[in-house]
């Protein structure tokens, strides 16, 4: 059972941190975006709308046409009638003059008021010249147009507020926004190079591991490797085959250490093309190898072991210090046994058991150990 090493964790926690920070950027320039979104919208509905001073303006501008249009028809009245049409202009002005904003803030607009409240009944008890009420007139039109002016100026102060503030405003959008920006690809540029960097890690403890389960000299698998694959294929009915070179310390002797390690590696080859694809091979150390593969029964097992025997007297290895006289013969022991991690103890003594048996009746042979 393999256990997560502090580094692997400590290299996944720093993934995470740089991924999140990337993350929490990005969000962070949403935010700021939002943000300056719900500031500009309510200033330019403000700006755009039809209350406050603007309004005032307005109100000031068509009260002033009114009463213009009081003094036209007062300077041109003859009868009652056109003196009650110039009446009836001063009221809507007087309606339009007469709001919050205009008294709270200009002094003009009371006396203004007044003034065309006495001229309106004075109209009515017919106790004023037409012409001179025309007159008087002016001095409610002067006011209107001082606070149309003001208006206009308080219009264009909020333009330049206005255009400042949206100036102010995109200024630190984009800065912010380019600022964040390049954080968030800083942390995104982190997390891609930690995450490589964790991807050439695995690879390599991958490899290592690989390696690791290597035989250095013959590539095939060692002993652990041996027993990882019979965990793998546990409940499944497998053959063990152990195979030792006989008389392998004379051959070293004889032709040296290099000779021997070719012969090695020969052997791992004849294992494999005699036994199959299906066969995974094992050098357990020194002459010692080991083949697990899918065996049915007792009879496929004993004919990989025949079929062993038969590839190594085709391939005709000599051996030069052989007491017999012979080329390079196999010890090969063998059970069959149903793969588990208690049973595989069992299984390895009793394939070393018949290897033994093979050794003790002269080598240069094969035998299984049956319902071991």
């Amino acid at each position: 059972m393999f256990h997560e090493s502090p580094g692997v964790r400590l290299g996944a926690r720093r993934l995470f941190t740089w991924l999140s920070l990337s993350l929490m950027s990005f969000v962070g320039l949403m935010v700021l975006i939002v943000y300056e979104a719900r500031w500009v919208y309510p200033e330019i509905q403000a700006y755009f709308s039809q209350t406050g001073n603007l309004t005032g303006q307005q109100l000031a501008t068509r009260a002033r046409g009114y009463v213009q249009r009081a003094q036209e028809e007062l300077l041109v009245a003859v009868s009652p009638i056109e003196i009650s049409d110039a009446r009836y202009s001063l009221e809507l002005a007087y309606g339009l003059f007469d709001v919050s904003i205009y008294h709270q803030e200009y002094a003009c607009t009371a006396p203004s008021l007044a003034l065309i409240d006495d001229l309106t009944e004075l109209l009515d008890n017919v106790q004023i010249d037409p012409f001179d009420a025309a007159h008087a007139l002016f001095i409610p039109v002067q006011c209107l147009t001082s606070i149309e002016m003001d208006q206009l100026d308080r219009r264009g102060m909020a333009i330049n507020d206005f255009s400042s503030s949206t100036r102010r405003h995109n200024q630190v959008l984009t800065y912010s926004s380019l600022l964040i920006f390049a954080l968030g690809l800083l942390f995104w540029i982190m997390h891609q190079r930690q995450l490589k960097r964790t991807e050439r890690a695995n690879a390599e403890k991958i490899a290592w591991m690989a390696r690791a389960m290597r035989d250095p000299l013959t590539g095939i698998g060692n002993r652990s490797a041996l027993y990882q694959d019979v965990v793998a294929h546990s409940g499944h009915s497998m053959g063990l085959i152990l195979v030792d070179i006989d008389f392998f310390k004379q051959y070293n002797d004889a032709l040296g250490h290099p000779e021997g390690d070719r012969l090695l590696r020969q052997l791992a080859i004849l294992l494999e093309e005699a036994l199959g694809e299906e066969a995974k091979l094992y050098r357990l150390g020194g002459d010692e190898f080991a083949a697990l593969l899918p065996c049915a029964s007792d009879k496929a097992l004993a004919q990989f072991c025949e079929a062993l025997q038969v590839g190594l007297e085709a391939a005709q290895c000599p051996h030069p210090a052989h007491p017999d006289n012979k080329g390079v013969t196999l010890s090969i022991g063998g059970v069959r046994f149903v793969a588990d991690a208690t049973s595989f103890a069992s299984a390895y003594e009793a394939a070393d058991k018949a290897l033994y048996q093979v050794k003790t009746a002269g080598r240069d042979g094969w035998q299984l150990t049956v319902n071991a």
